[in-house]
């Protein structure tokens, strides 16, 4: 049986408009403890109804590993910072992995 976790960890996905953005957004979530890692996945298509339109446009996502005692700081500087009028923010409780993996974000994720 695995050791308990002490914080539960989270994976938040959140689209960008362009790698920059990304960066810089990923960026500033490591380097405030909000965050212990992001990967920015580029060259994204996402085809989505906005106000009463199909559309479609190319973005970079990122996946945010954290802890969820966190999430909400995390939403705070994303929607701060983000370009949208309504950013792409969903996160998804992580229920297994590998414990030490599991264990690195919780000692990295510590807002300063």
């Amino acid at each position: 049986m695995a050791a308990m976790m002490p914080h539960a960890i989270q994976l938040i996905l959140c689209t960008c408009p362009d790698r920059n953005t990304a960066e810089t957004l990923a960026r500033l979530l490591v380097s405030e403890g909000l965050a212990a890692c992001v990967n920015i996945a580029p060259n994204l298509v996402s085809i989505y109804s906005w106000q009463g339109q199909i559309e479609s446009a190319e973005e970079c996502l990122m996946l945010i590993k954290a802890r969820q005692d966190n999430y909400p700081a995390i939403e705070t500087a994303i929607r701060k910072h983000h370009p949208y009028d309504l950013p792409e923010i969903i996160a998804v409780s992580v229920q297994q992995g590998l414990p030490e993996y599991l264990h690195w974000i919780n000692t990295c994720s510590t807002a300063k």
